[in-house]
């Protein structure tokens, strides 16, 4: 039972997988298996109440389908999801309306999240005619206070337009507010600012960050953006191939990073200033067949420095520093430091630790 007193538990995802049976309905009716393709396996996480972690990873790594299955959009095929204490998947009736009411999702394009032939106002109560909220005479307060919120001000000039003619960061701060209207205690934020002119990300994700401060929010941001996963999220979880390659608080990932992957993706965030360059790490190689049932690191095919084992044994999640983990076989635990054929020596640690995403 999903009750606002037990969501101080936060969230947690615990060996979580999803996989799409391939092939007609019929293949499946007639029990013909024409195998499965696997965008989520074995994922676990957790979130504690008030707390950000932030999900990064390209595209096609499993972070969409994974916000789905927090939202319970999806279901899983194994593993289980908690919230507040109480396992989503056995949610019905009343309980299960009590759920949609704590964790509401901003969409990645605020123009497809609301209904283009819907006046602003519309949009925002309608959530509290669906769970019928409060009583119909307060539904215009409501969506003022709503958009005064998010910065919508005065609202009154907002309430009677229609999404295409306000701006995108206008359009995407009236779909946060309408995530807000029944007052959440977990937002799913699904690549929030991709959509948007650079202009106005940091306004948003200033809104975000404000957001959860004043209403105690849990927050699970996902992006493929390093830089704005820094900004916005305190655990960072770096997916790939469906799976957790590398989970920790997000400056020990960012500036301690382990994986190759991580590394790889850090490479690809450009640093302002004169000429100032990060060496890039380009992704050569096949991608992972998210068919294939063969054993081995998913990230193997495009690894440069891949051994015999990767290909042999999957790597599991290890932690090597405190709350910081990584699935790779190449870092080892030496009586110096961890060490391993793409980290830097352990001499140069400390000049590590510097680095930064800008």
């Amino acid at each position: 039972m999903i009750q606002e007193a037990d969501s101080a538990a936060g969230l947690e995802v615990r060996e979580v997988s999803k996989a799409f049976p391939l092939g007609t309905p019929m293949d499946r009716l007639l029990g013909r298996s024409r195998g499965a393709l696997v965008a989520v396996d074995e994922v676990s996480f957790s979130v504690a109440r008030g707390d950000s972690l932030g999900i990064v990873g390209e595209s096609g790594s499993g972070k969409s389908v994974m916000a789905e299955l927090i939202l319970r959009l999806q279901e899983p095929t194994g593993g289980e999801i908690r919230f507040g204490g109480a396992a989503i998947g056995g949610l019905a009736g009343k309980d299960l309306l009590a759920y949609r009411r704590a964790v509401q999702i901003v969409f990645q394009n605020p123009y497809d999240a609301l209904n283009p032939t819907a006046r602003v106002k519309e949009s925002l109560v309608e959530p509290l005619k669906v769970h019928r909220a409060c009583a119909p005479s307060e539904y215009d307060a409501r969506a003022r206070v709503g958009l005064e919120e998010v910065g919508l001000r005065p609202a009154t000039t907002y309430l009677d337009r229609y999404p295409h003619q306000l701006s995108g960061g206008e359009v995407q701060r009236a779909a946060i507010a309408r995530a807000l209207m029944l007052g959440p205690s977990l937002i799913v934020a699904d690549e929030p600012t991709s959509m948007l002119d650079v202009s106005v990300r940091a306004g948003v994700l200033n809104l975000l960050r404000e957001l959860r401060a004043k209403r105690d929010l849990t927050l699970v941001f996902i992006s493929h953006d390093f830089s704005t996963i820094r900004y916005i999220a305190s655990w960072t979880a770096v997916m790939q191939a469906g799976e957790i390659v590398e989970i920790g608080p997000t400056k020990e990932v960012i500036g301690r990073r382990l994986h190759p992957y991580t590394n790889a993706l850090v490479s690809a965030v450009p640093i302002p200033g004169d000429g100032l360059q990060r060496k890039r790490v380009l992704l050569k190689g096949p991608r992972h067949d998210p068919t294939s049932t063969a054993p081995g690191c998913r990230y193997a095919g495009r690894c440069p420095y891949k051994q015999p084992v990767c290909d042999a044994e999957r790597p599991r999640l290890r932690e090597l520093r405190p709350g910081h983990s990584v699935a790779c076989h190449l870092v080892t635990r030496t009586p110096a430091g961890l060490a391993g054929p793409h980290l830097p020596a352990v001499a140069e640690v400390a000049a590590a630790d510097k680095e930064d995403v800008r």
